[in-house]
């Protein structure tokens, strides 16, 4: 049997499998984008695919303190755009 790998919402802090999150992720240029494959080299940070969540991670400054650098306005526009496709 596999193990489905399993990670932690920045926002609300359930843990689900992976593919049902968003991730954003930092890569060694200290670029931020918005990662759809979940495959992308850096760090990340996963966000669940609910506007509660992205709301909440904004709120707490969630995105900032995972990925350690400050977040262009622009990748949580992409988020949102993202999380309003899903609704």
């Amino acid at each position: 049997m596999k193990k489905i790998p399993v990670r932690k919402c920045i926002a609300c802090g359930i843990q689900k499998p992976k593919k049902e999150l968003i991730r954003v992720v930092k890569n060694k240029e200290d670029e931020v984008s918005v990662d759809f494959t979940g495959k992308a080299n850096g760090r990340g940070a996963y966000i669940c695919r609910d506007k509660a969540c992205f709301d909440l991670a904004i709120k707490k400054n969630a995105f900032n303190r995972a990925l350690e650098t400050k977040i262009a306005d622009d990748i949580y526009e992409k988020l949102k755009e993202k999380l309003d496709a899903n609704e």
